[in-house]
C-alpha cells in the first residue's frame, strides 16, 4: 500500500530530524569533548585554570585584581588593567563602560549616589593613582593636578560668540581649587552640585595643560578593555611597576625584569595584536621566587 504523498514527506522529515539530532546533538558534541581531553588540549578546554599548592587561584584567560580588603593595590604585586565588568573581571557581566571620547563632563549631583564620573575623569584619576603608586608623574593632557578632567564651561555674551562673561570648572566642586584661576580674564568658578552648565548654555572647553604628550603612565593602565576580562598588560605598564615590586620584595630589579620577559607573550599568530604580560602568571612566579618581605 502506497502512503499518501503528504504522509511520506512528513515521515522523511522525521527521519532526517532524528538522524541529524543524533549526529549534531550527540555524536558531534561528544567527539569534541573527547578531542578536548587529548594530552596538550585538556588544560585549555577546562578553562586554563591555574593551581597553586592544590588550590585553584584563577585562570590564565581572565584577569583579576590584586588589592587588599579596602580595594587598595597591594604594592608587592603587579597590578592588572582596569575592568568595567561587574565589580571587576566578572565573566558573567563582561562589558565595557560604554563611555566614549565625548564623555568629558562629570555629573555632580546633590546626592552623591547619583553623581557619576566621565570617562575623562576616570582616566585622570587612575593615572594620578598609578603615578603615585609607582613614583612617577601621573599627569596627562586635559587632566587637573587633583585627578579630574580639566574642562571648563565657557559662557559668552552672545551664546557662541562675544566676550566671555562666566567660566565654570565643571568637574571640580568645593572644597577644590579651580585648576586655572581665570580664563580670558574671567575668574573661574567651581561647579555647584545639581547644576547642568551645558544645558544652561556653557560651551564645553577642555584645557590641555602642560602635561607631556607621551605620559609616563601607559594607556592600558588607565582604560578598561572591551571585555573587562583582559588578563594581560602591556610590557610598558609592566616595566613601570618593576622597581616598586622589586623594592617591596627586596629583589634585584633586573631579576624581576627577567621574570616579566619570561611571561611576555608575542602577537597572536605572529601579527595580530600587541605583546602582553600575563599578570596572574607573573605574580605567581614572583611568589615562588621572591617571597614578600
Amino acid at each position: 500500500m502506497r502512503l499518501p504523498t503528504w504522509l511520506a514527506q512528513h515521515l522523511a522529515a522525521l527521519r532526517a530530524l532524528l538522524v541529524f539530532t543524533v549526529l549534531l546533538g550527540l555524536v558531534y558534541p561528544l567527539a569534541l569533548v573527547a578531542v578536548g581531553q587529548l594530552p596538550g588540549l585538556n588544560h585549555k578546554t577546562d578553562g586554563s585554570l591555574i593551581d597553586v599548592g592544590g588550590t585553584t587561584v584563577g585562570s590564565s584567560l581572565i584577569g583579576q585584581s590584586f588589592t587588599d580588603g579596602d580595594g587598595n593595590p597591594v604594592p608587592r604585586y603587579f597590578q592588572s588593567r582596569p575592568s568595567a565588568a561587574g565589580d571587576g573581571y566578572d565573566p558573567t557581566s563582561t562589558s565595557a563602560s560604554n563611555l566614549g571620547p565625548e564623555s568629558v563632563v562629570d555629573t555632580i549631583a546633590t546626592d552623591p549616589e547619583e553623581s557619576s564620573e566621565s570617562l575623562l575623569t576616570q582616566v585622570c584619576g587612575r593615572s594620578k593613582e598609578v603615578g603615585e603608586l609607582n613614583g612617577v608623574d601621573g599627569g596627562r593632557p586635559f587632566c587637573t593636578a587633583d585627578g579630574v578632567g580639566a574642562v571648563l564651561a565657557v559662557f559668552r555674551a552672545d551664546g557662541l560668540t562675544g566676550p566671555v562673561i562666566r567660566v565654570v570648572s565643571v568637574n571640580q566642586a568645593a572644597p577644590a581649587t579651580p585648576f586655572v584661576p581665570s580664563y580670558q580674564g574671567v575668574p573661574v568658578e567651581l561647579a555647584q552640585p545639581g547644576e547642568d552648565y551645558v544645558a544652561a548654555g556653557g560651551v564645553v572647553t577642555p584645557i590641555r595643560g602642560n602635561a607631556p604628550a607621551d605620559p609616563a603612565v601607559p594607556a592600558d593602565a588607565v582604560t578598561a578593555s572591551a571585555s573587562g576580562l583582559d588578563p594581560q598588560i602591556s610590557p610598558a605598564y609592566a616595566e613601570l611597576q618593576v622597581n616598586r615590586v622589586a623594592r617591596e620584595r627586596g629583589a634585584d630589579p633586573a631579576e624581576v625584569r627577567k621574570l616579566v620577559k619570561e611571561h611576555t607573550g608575542g602577537r597572536g599568530l605572529g601579527f595580530m595584536g600587541e605583546p602582553g604580560v600575563n599578570v596572574l602568571e607573573l605574580n605567581i612566579a614572583l611568589d615562588r621566587q621572591f617571597a614578600a618581605r
